[in-house]
């Protein structure tokens, strides 16, 4: 999703997603227009005696719904920090917390694959929006009634603070119960079946919250049903990625650097295109005097010598996207998505070229993991 860093919280980007400056508003509008029912109901739940009529009156409403909007963000926010510093204890890096029109977002770098880690980031979030409601709840008991306003914002979001601990804790995978979920599978199944065991559940979940955003004309639910289900599928496939190539390496899997195709950096790049289109190749490792020196490919050619009147090292990236030679296919494979490109660089502890590992490599190898996940295994031999 499209956002903007505005921070950092305990070395955390904090990013706001473009679809959080349209649903603030709306909310703002919505509790602006609700807030007589708002505190009858406060006076109802809590036995308070909060005067509704001037929090009715002028622009009050709008300017009580835009602050309990904020509140609710920034509570929602407190959650998603809750994850991040239950994972930070187990040395667990979160890459950013995002709010968007959903909530929140805690990206880490990697989950936890221990159950027991897993359970502990999850329930994080939870007991944090519960503590977050306890504290405005006892705001809300201790303060005076002439200070209504403030009383309104309080109670609303002690009232959300909980709401939102209990809806997250709804096994809705991958939202917090639907992690304790998965959590609590994997004590005594593989992380594979706990996943889809967990996400089948989240799955049935989100259609159920999609017919009553249907029913009762929620779009807010749906859309929280929508991403639920892509989630949910998006992580299974996650997952049994990295149970494919669990235990692979990238020397494993690349094309070493003696069968690789390689050029120098004064190879005509009206030559190079000849070679692409005979060999059907669209990059190439650049070496120099035998050295490794950068990497050409169709793309550098057409953009920084559309003329074809140069050579490779007029064209060529000097700063390629490499990976040791011991690194996980999991690694490569994150390290492919995350910088966008087709191949990448294998290098040895001196960095000179190991060989090449593409994206073409890593789909073989993960097409041929789930062939065998089909196939009957073969009929083992006794030996007498």
């Amino acid at each position: 999703m499209a956002s903007v860093r505005i921070g950092t919280a305990f070395g955390i980007p904090i990013k706001l997603g473009a679809s959080f400056l349209l649903v603030v508003p709306l909310l703002a509008y919505l509790i602006g227009v609700q807030t007589a029912v708002i505190v009858e109901l406060l006076n109802t739940t809590f036995g308070r005696a909060i005067d509704p009529g001037p929090l009715t009156e002028g622009a009050t409403p709008w300017l009580l719904g835009l602050t309990a909007a904020l509140g609710l963000f920034v509570s929602v926010f407190c959650h998603e920090l809750g994850h991040a510093m239950a994972a930070r204890r187990y040395g667990l890096e979160t890459e950013s917390i995002t709010l968007w029109f959903l909530g929140g977002l805690a990206q880490f770098a990697e989950m936890p694959e221990e159950w027991h880690k897993e359970l502990v980031v999850a329930i994080a979030g939870p007991i944090v929006s519960v503590a977050v409601g306890a504290l405005c709840y006892a705001g809300f008991v201790v303060l005076p009634a002439e200070l209504s306003a403030v009383l309104f914002v309080l109670g609303y979001l002690a009232v959300l603070n909980v709401v939102l601990a209990i809806f997250n804790m709804l096994p809705g995978f991958p939202m917090d119960g639907g992690r304790v979920l998965r959590a609590l599978l994997s004590r005594n199944r593989s992380r594979l079946e706990a996943t889809r065991i967990a996400a089948g559940v989240g799955k049935w979940f989100a259609i159920l919250l999609g017919f009553a955003g249907i029913v009762t004309f929620s779009i807010f639910w749906i859309a929280i049903a929508f991403f639920i289900y892509i989630a949910a599928s998006s992580e299974t496939q996650q997952i049994f990625v990295e149970t494919a190539f669990e235990g692979l390496t990238v020397a494993e899997l690349m094309t070493p650097a003696p069968e690789l195709d390689t050029v120098s950096t004064e190879l005509p790049t009206a030559e190079l295109l000849d070679r692409m289109l005979r060999e059907r190749h669209t990059g190439y490792p650049v070496l120099e005097d035998g050295s490794l020196v950068g990497i050409v490919t169709l793309e550098d050619v057409q953009e920084r010598a559309p003329d074809t009147g140069g050579v490779v090292r007029d064209a060529m990236s000097t700063d390629p996207v490499t990976i040791p030679l011991d690194a996980e296919a999991t690694t490569a494979l994150r390290t492919l998505q995350e910088e966008n490109v087709g191949r990448l660089l294998v290098v040895d502890a001196d960095g000179s070229l190991a060989g090449l590992l593409s994206r073409t490599d890593l789909m073989t190898a993960l097409e041929v993991a789930q062939g065998s996940r089909a196939a009957p295994a073969a009929p083992r031999s006794i030996e007498h």
